[in-house]
């Protein structure tokens, strides 16, 4: 299997017993590579909007970036510089600079007293951008409320009731990231076996959902060949972390992926991904569908919390 296919979530929502079945069929196929590509229903406008805010915060200087880093979040929320999360499989920091944000619980909430760095109050720059705040987390709620739907798919491909992810996300530490990768030209190491924008990499969540980017460079390892990912227009790209594969037992790989630029991309690019969190205290046990004789369970029980602990020390984001 070595193409990403092009899958309609709408159909599955709204079609009938063979439109749900060929969508189906079609995320379960595609995600043998990790990555699906689907239609969406997110606003052109309120992306639109959410680009523009984030391409006025990422032009303010480095200074000022500075003021709205958030210690001890562990890259879960605020800004991250440039040259600080590095790839697990690499000693060189990536070339790329992030804001973080997610939704904060009341306070009281068990979920944000046992888990401070995951609730917290999202940092916003509206202080110089005005509606940041507003803007970029009704861009963060359409985007859960996106990726709950899709996972209804997943949920149905592997045997499972369509509603069993549902209340895993109910309140889950789910991440939005907007990542500016500046121009190659400017990197310390540009031009030699240094950095690129993000190395080969799986995410830690359970799916990955991208709407948008304003350049090329996102690449899916297919095998052992790296694949251009290249959606049509209005869909948004789809991808498998570490914590599905583990709750499927394997049978939904993680979609290893990195973002390269080429020789003739001079500029930067920016795109906006959202981390598909269940709560922290979940159990990542594989499902009951997924294990047989001829698939045997390969993963003890482990907390989402700890999984992504884990991996959040392992690429230089756990501080100290």
């Amino acid at each position: 299997m070595t193409e990403i296919l092009d899958v309609d979530l709408l159909a599955f929502e709204h079609g009938g017993k063979g439109d749900r079945r060929a969508t189906v069929d079609g995320v379960m196929q595609s995600l043998r590579t990790g990555f699906v590509y689907t239609k969406h229903d997110i606003s052109e406008g309120l992306l639109d909007e959410t680009y523009e805010v984030l391409e006025k915060f990422f032009d303010l200087p480095a200074e000022t970036k500075a003021d709205y880093v958030a210690p001890g979040s562990k890259g879960q929320n605020g800004y991250t510089g440039v040259l600080i999360e590095t790839a697990a499989v690499s000693n060189t920091p990536d070339w790329k600079e992030m804001l973080n944000w997610g939704a904060a619980l009341p306070s009281g909430h068990p979920l944000r007293d046992r888990y401070p760095h995951r609730y917290s109050e999202p940092i916003f720059p509206s202080d110089r951008i005005p509606e940041a705040d507003r803007i970029l987390s009704t861009f963060h709620e359409h985007l859960v409320e996106l990726q709950t739907r899709f996972l209804r798919v997943i949920a149905t491909g592997i045997g499972a009731n369509p509603s069993f992810f549902d209340t895993m996300l109910k309140h889950g530490s789910h991440l939005t990231r907007a990542i500016r990768y500046p121009p190659m030209s400017e990197a310390p190491r540009a031009g030699r076996d240094g950095h690129v924008w993000a190395e080969e990499h799986g995410d830690i969540n359970l799916i990955t959902a991208l709407p948008r980017s304003t350049a090329r460079g996102l690449q899916v390892k297919v095998g052992e060949h790296w694949v251009e990912a290249t959606p049509p227009d209005q869909h948004v790209i789809i991808n498998t972390g570490i914590m599905l594969e583990r709750l499927t037992n394997g049978l939904i790989p993680v979609g290893w992926h990195r973002v390269v630029a080429d020789p003739e991309q001079t500029g930067d690019r920016l795109s906006v991904v959202q981390f598909c969190h269940p709560t922290p205290w979940t159990i990542l046990t594989p499902i009951p569908s997924t294990v047989s004789a001829e698939r045997p369970c390969q993963y003890p029980a482990m907390s989402a919390g700890d999984c992504l602990d884990q991996v959040l020390w392992e690429i230089n984001l756990s501080e100290g």
